[in-house]
């Protein structure tokens, strides 16, 4: 027997105006903002349940230490594109104060502990503890721990955080023993704003949330920009943030 068709209910003239009003750019900022907090929520749980584990359990602590690690990964993905919309809006949050670099470089250190101590990898602060400069530093906590997260997931079992002042610029660097940035990622890091490629996948999106960052960042004529080179003795990826 044919079973009977459903009605397929058009959409009313008021229905469609309210569709029509929609901004799914602001649905998907919203989802993506309640996403951000509860990725938050996991992750601190999964700090406490790290610190529940018996340390002879090392199996167990090394599936924790990943899927914080990926979970942090998420979470930054998240706080990136969440930015990228709200500069879109001419919005992108930029609370300038000084900072003192050494406790940037010690919050960077902290926060990705629980991973390089189970990893072994080594992260070495190599700056002047008084040295401080006038930037947003929340956005380059956020810009300096995706490129510390990218050097230890490449194979990196030493990293040093430097910075100096150099031609009134602030230099802050990451420098490790990996393999080195590949020549696509190279060539993409020195590709114009506009023709940088967010399509590429997480790399792409990374380098503009890290080119938008600096160049957010101004003093008088002059703007922020990133650099990024392989050691040509080690050959260990260098990434540089410079600061106006």
């Amino acid at each position: 027997m044919q079973e009977a068709e459903m009605p397929v209910e058009s959409m009313s003239e008021d229905d469609q105006k309210l569709n029509d009003k929609i901004d799914f750019a602001s649905v998907m900022a919203v989802a993506v903002h309640d996403m951000k907090n509860s990725l938050s929520l996991l992750l601190h749980t999964i700090e406490e349940l790290h610190t529940q584990i018996p340390t002879t359990e090392s199996k167990s602590q090394e599936y924790i230490v990943d899927l914080h690690y990926e979970a942090s990964r998420m979470n930054t993905t998240l706080v990136q594109v969440l930015s990228l919309y709200r500069s879109g809006l001419d919005a992108l949050p930029l609370h300038v104060d000084e900072c003192f670099i050494f406790d940037l470089a010690e919050e960077l250190v902290e926060s990705n502990r629980t991973y390089t101590k189970q990893k072994d990898i080594d992260v070495n602060i190599k700056l002047d503890e008084e040295l401080s400069w006038y930037m947003d530093k929340d956005l380059l906590f956020l810009l300096m721990n995706d490129v510390l997260v990218n050097a230890m997931r490449y194979g990196a079992k030493s990293i040093d955080i430097r910075a100096e002042i150099k031609d009134e610029f602030l230099c802050l660097t990451v420098e490790d023993d990996g393999h080195g940035y590949p020549q696509s990622m190279l060539d993409m890091s020195a590709a114009a704003m506009d023709t940088l490629c967010i399509s590429e996948g997480r790399t792409g999106l990374g380098l503009y949330f890290a080119r938008m960052i600096a160049l957010a960042h101004k003093n008088k004529n002059r703007q922020g920009s990133i650099q990024l080179s392989n050691n040509s003795v080690t050959g260990g990826s260098i990434f540089t943030v410079l600061l106006p």
